[in-house]
């Protein structure tokens, strides 16, 4: 069965350097993911602040059941490295309006993980539509129960970042048709 490290990116994509890189630079597997978005870059940034409130993904599974805010909450985008984000990650870095770079923190999270780190990125396509692509990268461990491990995990970061992607699209879009 084939793991499904890509989704939603362009060739170009997967080759440029990623903020990410410089935290696990042998990585175990690296996955992409990404989606455009009819919504300025400043928009599409802003929706990914909100990740320091909530994880924007099942919320039943991943927000105990909690809905991710559906309006921006005021002071998200005041961003701090060290800040935790969806409960499991530390804020590593950012550029303003450009790219957010993420990794587990120690913890439940890590003893399932592994190591992870993971960089949120927005650029504008077209000058009409923004690109939100992700580069994520797993820690390198060894061994047949850690492949299986990285397999399973694969798919379940497919679901759970598609379903998350989608949802900031979906946010900005809607934020974007109102200005």
């Amino acid at each position: 069965m084939r793991t499904p490290t890509h989704w939603g990116v362009h060739p170009s994509e997967t080759v440029r350097p990623y903020p990410c890189d410089e935290l696990i630079p042998d990585p175990g597997a690296t996955w992409f993911r990404g989606v455009s978005v009819f919504a300025p870059p400043e928009i599409v940034y802003r929706w990914l602040c909100q990740m320091r409130v909530a994880p924007y993904s099942y919320d039943l599974l991943d927000n105990l059941g909690r809905r991710s805010p559906r309006t921006l909450t005021p002071g998200a985008e005041n961003l701090t490295a060290g800040q935790p984000v969806m409960s499991i990650f530390t804020l590593v870095s950012f550029t303003p309006g450009r790219d957010l770079t993420l990794r587990i923190r120690p913890g439940k999270g890590y003893r399932v993980f592994g190591d992870l780190a993971l960089t949120y990125d927005v650029r504008s396509e077209n000058g009409r539509t923004t690109r939100l692509v992700v580069k994520l990268l797993l820690g390198n461990a060894k061994g047949p129960l850690s492949q299986a491990r990285s397999k399973a995990l694969a798919w379940g970061d497919l679901l759970m970042m598609r379903k998350q992607l989608l949802t900031f699209r979906r946010l900005a879009e809607r934020q974007a048709a109102h200005h």
